[in-house]
């Protein structure tokens, strides 16, 4: 029989043996080493730059330097040719039908003596103005009342989402035990409250009726509890993570408290590329207007055209393509920004606050040094969407052949590499400072090397806190549709009135849940950064997240499948 159960000091030499596939696993020198298996240099290098990880706090150098060079290349492009097609636009463009054929000269002659008088021209649009704005505030105007009705209830749900939102996160920090299972039974009971509301007010109309057969009825009504019962199957499977699930959201919830910042840079950065899409937005209106009239002919007979200059769709091109590289950029730049300022709440010794200056700090960095990642990281993201859609469309038309097929696999093969790459980089880029390759491959070996998923954190607290904003965004919409029925007496409409209310609200809360997504993703990487050190910063963190699932791919390590929470 083998000895090593006997023996324990030869027992914990075999876990640090240094070998190619081992590495301490919660100490960063172990005490005691055999000695130690011939290895590459190279080997020995990256093993050592792994020991040092942790957030940078100094000066960082630029990385991902030429994305950055070719991004800006697009942009000043963009805006320079927007320039030029603001300066030579012609003014004519809008006047096409003033134009007639010159046969003296063979070409388009402007017309002055046909336009309409100013003083008539006024007018009669003041005449019209004057006739929708009186129909427009008359009270026998439908169209009206539902206007005002839905643009007040827009502004109102706009201007007390934000409140809402930290109410909810205040919530879900103190009581996200009851929160979650409060909100489970809704997740059954509003969808089936609608199914059968909808059911019984369709049979009771005889319009919906007649235009819907009580048979589609039925089968719609059955597809859905369906669905329904599909939803209580997944949630009975996986009710022993659920526990996990509310401490892992009460921890992400904790920290994203310490940094209420985030809540006013956030949407700042979302105002901030709204306002440099404006001049895009004009440049590409003003190029539209670059051409000239030219005759042409058709049957014998000559007429004036628009001939739009040919550089304008090669424009059109560049500009829609900085614009989506431009989201893409600041989606990322968002989660830079995220990451980097829970990165520095983690590693302080301070729990009670935040560090000063956190959020303007990884402001800096992710303008600064790390752009050219951010830029890289969006054109990644961009083209991985951009192929997912072509991919999709070919699915939908269901387009035949070998070829197509081959096509497809290969598509999804490297959308899913791509994934598996890209999940944790840019946190980890936004804590270290790494250039985009490099933090993909030391964060896919830190997370190795401690057993932990490269592309897992715990989906189920995704899926619940989306089944929150829906019960949360339901019960205001209920509520609004009553005030609108009863105060407003706006009748059918109010439910049109209270979809929209719904539907914005849903956008700003489920904005909310990605930045606590990423939050929670964070966090995972700085305790796997924890654990590779040896070190606890955070202990709550550490009791909470050791229980997550250990990475199935490293198995084959069984000396570490019992993990147990780092103590200080």
């Amino acid at each position: 029989m083998d000895n090593t159960a006997d023996d324990p000091n030869k027992l914990a030499s075999t876990l640090h043996e240094p070998t190619a596939a081992a590495q301490p696993l919660l100490r960063p020198y172990p005490t005691v080493l055999d000695p130690p298996l011939a290895s590459p240099s190279g080997a020995d290098e990256d093993q050592s730059q792994f020991l040092q990880i942790s957030y940078n706090h100094g000066p960082r150098s630029i990385k991902d330097l030429p994305f950055l060079l070719l991004f800006s290349l697009l942009v000043l492009s963009t805006f320079g040719l927007g320039i030029f097609a603001s300066v030579h636009k012609n003014p004519h463009r809008s006047q096409i039908s003033s134009f007639i054929y010159n046969t003296t000269s063979s070409s388009c002659t402007f017309l002055t003596d046909v336009q309409i008088p100013p003083h008539s021209k006024n007018t009669s649009s003041a005449h019209n103005f004057l006739i929708n704005f009186t129909d427009l505030d008359s009270p026998e105007s439908r169209n009206s009342g539902l206007l005002k009705s839905m643009i007040w209830t827009l502004v109102i749900t706009l201007i007390t989402s934000g409140p809402f939102a930290l109410f909810v996160l205040l919530l879900l920090k103190h009581y996200t035990k009851q929160i979650v299972y409060a909100s489970l039974p809704f997740f059954v009971i509003i969808p089936i409250s609608i199914n059968v509301y909808w059911f019984v007010a369709c049979t009771v109309s005889s319009r919906c009726s007649a235009a819907f057969p009580l048979a589609y009825r039925i089968v719609v009504l059955i597809f859905v509890f369906l669905l329904i019962a599909l939803v209580v199957w997944i949630f009975i499977m996986n009710w022993h993570r659920i526990e996990l699930t509310v401490r892992i959201v009460g921890v992400a919830s904790n920290a994203l408290s310490k940094n209420l910042g985030l809540f006013g840079v956030l949407p700042a950065l979302i105002v901030g590329l709204f306002v440099y899409y404006v001049p895009i937005v004009v440049f590409l209106i003003f190029s539209n207007r670059n051409g000239k009239i030219v005759p042409r002919e058709e049957n014998g007979e000559f007429f004036c055209v628009w001939k739009q200059d040919s550089w304008v769709p090669a424009y059109y091109t560049l500009a829609i393509l900085t614009m989506l590289w431009s989201a893409a950029a600041m989606v990322e730049a968002q989660v830079y920004v995220i990451s980097g300022t829970i990165a520095q709440w983690y590693f302080s010794k301070d729990d009670d606050s935040a560090p000063k200056h956190g959020i303007r700090s990884s402001l800096r960095n992710a303008f600064g040094p790390s752009s050219g990642t951010i830029c890289f990281s969006g054109l990644l993201i961009f083209i991985v969407r951009v192929i997912r859609s072509v991919v999709d469309n070919a699915r939908q038309e269901d387009a035949s052949g070998i070829v197509n097929l081959v096509l497809r696999c290969c598509a999804s093969a490297l959308l899913t590499t791509v994934d598996f790459l890209n999940k944790f980089t840019i946190n980890f880029a936004a804590i270290t400072g790494e250039a985009y390759c490099s933090a993909a491959r030391m964060t896919y070996e830190l997370l190795k090397r401690n057993l932990l998923s490269a592309v897992f954190v715990e989906t189920v607290s995704t899926r619940i806190l989306a089944g929150i904003v829906l019960v949360l965004s339901a019960i205001y919409a209920v509520l609004v549709c009553v005030v609108l029925k009863a105060v407003v007496h706006l009748g059918d409409d109010a439910y049109f009135v209270a979809v929209m209310a719904w539907v914005l609200l849903i956008v700003i809360l489920g904005y909310f849940v990605h930045v606590l997504d990423n939050v929670i993703e964070t966090v995972y990487v700085c305790y796997a950064i924890d654990r590779d050190r040896g070190e606890v910063y955070k202990q709550d963190v550490h009791e909470v997240y050791v229980h997550l699932p250990i990475s199935r791919s490293h198995n084959y390590r069984a000396g570490f499948a019992a993990r147990t929470p780092l103590l200080v």
